[in-house]
């Protein structure tokens, strides 16, 4: 039994580069389709602006899923966070996030928080910033529960923000939010920065990993850097993962041919990562 694939879509254009499709949407769809993939993880900025029946009408009809959603055009495009020193701001945040859920549920996703948990920005303590962010992904979590939904942190490299960078850090929030709706998205471009070893992180994650990014190194397709994906795919198979791998990727040399080549290599090395 092989991995499920996705690969990013956005619902709108956006200023985000490691998206590889943005545009027409139900051409894009059909194109994700024809290369192979099982499903399409969308960004989408503000859920009050996309359909949550025509997304599963376009989808299903080429018989795939919707395995997540993210967020972080909120961050930026509106400069939403849960960690702004506004109460404001950080309010509108959570209440985004919030707004997720339903789409959420109708479509079977995760919810992905990324950027949107925000910065450490000045004047601002490292322990604040942690405390706001636990509050509002609680504030988040009992809405997730309620509705049956699950919500996802991704530790995120030290150069795009001061919040959960590694694993671990990741872990000790999932601990401190409490909540079986809330765990995290390991994304293996940020993990080729931050972790000893990708391996070894994978396996400490385990069961509270809720979704799945793939880039190489240079934050390119799979295949277009150093990583060793037959082995990472192996670890993350080993742990009992039954979600989708995603590629959240440059759209470099263009997205389609980042997206053919990403699936063509991940898929040619899932018997050999896969042999137990």
């Amino acid at each position: 039994m092989g991995f499920r694939y996705s690969v990013v879509l956005s619902t709108q254009v956006s200023k985000f580069d490691a998206v590889a499709f943005t545009g027409d949407f139900e051409a894009n769809v059909a194109d994700i389709a024809r290369m192979g993939y099982d499903g399409v993880e969308l960004a989408v900025r503000d859920p009050a602006l996309v359909s949550a029946e025509k997304i599963l009408e376009v989808v299903g009809r080429h018989g795939m899923a919707v395995p997540a959603i993210g967020t972080g055009q909120a961050w930026v495009e509106e400069g939403l966070s849960f960690t702004d020193p506004d109460p404001e701001v950080r309010r509108k945040a959570v209440e985004r996030v919030r707004s997720h859920l339903p789409l959420a549920k109708q479509l079977g996703a995760v919810v992905i928080i990324g950027l949107l948990r925000g910065i450490v920005k000045p004047g601002v303590s490292q322990d604040q910033a942690m405390a706001w962010l636990v509050k509002g992904l609680q504030e988040c979590a009992e809405e997730a529960s309620r509705l049956g939904v699950r919500f996802a942190l991704e530790p995120i490299n030290r150069y795009e923000t001061t919040l959960v960078n590694n694993v671990e850090q990741g872990l000790d929030l999932v601990e401190k939010v409490g909540s079986d709706s809330f765990g995290l998205l390991l994304d293996t471009f940020h993990m080729n920065i931050e972790e000893p070893s990708i391996e070894d992180s994978i396996r400490a994650a385990g069961s509270r990993i809720f979704h799945f990014h793939v880039a190489d190194s240079n934050r390119w397709y799979p295949g277009a850097g150093h990583l060793d994906f037959e082995s990472i795919l192996r670890t993350l198979a080993e742990t009992g993962y039954d979600g989708f791998v995603s590629g959240e990727f440059l759209p470099l040399p263009d997205a389609d041919t980042a997206a053919r080549e990403a699936i063509k290599y991940l898929k040619s090395l899932e018997e050999s990562a896969l042999e137990t």
